[in-house]
């Protein structure tokens, strides 16, 4: 849901699926953003990419490019160290804000495309 500024609010957000997270994975250490699909007591499935590759797959899908895509994971959960709601603090965007500003589109909406 957007506010005046056009910018998504998560202020009300849960971690819930289709929720955007950022995970953090140990052995080896990782970090993931994505859409949660389910959290359970085996782990999180997740539709989501590397963290460090963010931002050149946002830059592709601006340009227009063939991006590498969301891929769809299951971590389990003895890997899983955290589970962070990606939301914006004070005048810190969240991930899911900025590909809002650069590409026009919400990651679901994105996503719903595909």
């Amino acid at each position: 849901m957007e506010n005046e500024m056009g910018e998504i609010d998560n202020s009300m957000k849960a971690i819930e699926p289709g929720t955007p997270v950022i995970i953090n994975l140990h052995s080896p250490r990782e970090k993931v953003w994505g859409i949660m699909r389910e959290l359970n007591a085996a782990g999180v499935f997740v539709r989501g990419i590397d963290l460090n590759t963010f931002d050149d797959w946002v830059k592709m899908i601006v340009r227009g490019e063939r991006n590498m895509g969301l891929t769809h994971v299951f971590f389990p959960m003895w890997r899983i160290e955290r589970v962070s709601l990606d939301e914006s603090i004070d005048d810190i965007a969240s991930l899911s804000d900025q590909f809002y500003a650069r590409v026009g589109l919400t990651v679901e909406e994105y996503l719903d495309r595909d």
